[in-house]
């Protein structure tokens, strides 16, 4: 028998990790939840919610099953435009809703889940490591686009924490990505693909300790710092109290450090930078989810 009701959850991620961009990222234990419910007399669902469900019976669903009404509710703990891939989970849990509602009419596999998902996005940085757990690396398949992306993902271990600074400033993506130039220098470039792959490497060996000093960016930190402020400052604090290195998560608003221990330390002197320069936040202490999307329950 067909469900007619499936709750999903969905982990935040954080993205770029300094010079990553649009290619690093990694899951968070801190939840959305998703609930679709079947309801054939409900009103057609509209923004994101809508985009999604359009994309899904167009795309995944290959038109075989018709549109269907249903309700969608959105729960959880993942504070909206902080640069935690809020809006994958929206996505995300959209499409896994769906897509269990119809698998017994249509299959639709996870791999076409994902590639969709991509799409919507428009980047696979922090749609990956949300739906597979732990950390990614993404780039390109090829020199086309219609052949997507690959990535590599790998679990994080659980003495690596993640001190999160979520300021009460809310930053569109859309208006972070106006800021990046068209060009930097050459060996800006070059330090960027340096630091890039001894991230990769230190999360593929788990060799976290040589993760020090490598968030430093030229690509996009510093053109979107403008917009929060005490970037500088709150970041420098954090490696000061003894973090591995501090970055943007994602477009912003919310500054992330690394770390091995220490947590006490770097989550007082985050709040600390941010009150100096009359930034309202709070912190929270994350270790990295390595589970991905769950269904966790469903119900015909």
């Amino acid at each position: 028998m067909a469900s007619s009701y499936v709750r999903v959850r969905v982990p935040a991620s954080t993205s770029n990790l300094g010079p990553g961009f649009d290619c690093l990222g990694l899951a968070l234990q801190l939840y959305n939840t998703t609930t679709i419910t079947r309801a054939d007399g409900a009103r057609p669902p509209t923004g994101m919610i809508g985009e999604t469900a359009t994309a899904f019976f167009h795309r995944a669903a290959a038109e075989k099953i018709g549109p269907f009404g249903f309700e969608a509710r959105i729960e959880g703990d993942i504070p909206i435009s902080r640069g935690l891939g809020s809006s994958v989970t929206v996505r995300l849990g959209v499409l896994m809703g769906l897509a269990e509602l119809v698998k017994e009419s249509v299959p639709v596999t996870r791999g076409q889940i994902l590639k969709l998902l991509i799409e919507l996005e428009g980047h696979p940085d922090n749609a990956v490591p949300s739906f597979l757990g732990g950390f990614a690396v993404c780039a390109h398949a090829s020199d086309k686009s219609a052949d997507g992306f690959a990535y590599t993902r790998v679990p994080v271990k659980p003495e690596l924490s993640f001190v999160t600074l979520v300021p009460d400033l809310r930053l569109s993506t859309e208006t972070a990505r106006g800021l990046l130039p068209k060009e930097i220098p050459f060996h800006h470039a070059v330090e960027n693909a340096q630091r890039n792959a001894r991230i990769a490497a230190a999360f593929c060996t788990g060799d976290y300790e040589s993760l020090r000093g490598m968030f430093v960016d030229h690509l996009h930190q510093p053109f979107r710092q403008v917009l929060i402020p005490g970037f500088a400052d709150i970041l420098a604090a954090a490696r000061a109290a003894g973090a591995l290195g501090s970055f943007l998560s994602g477009a912003g608003s919310c500054l992330m450090a690394v770390t091995l221990g220490q947590v006490d330390a770097i989550s007082a002197a985050m709040l600390d930078a941010a009150k100096k320069h009359d930034l309202p936040a709070g912190v929270l202490v994350l270790k990295a989810d390595n589970d991905g999307v769950k269904i966790l329950e469903k119900a015909p």
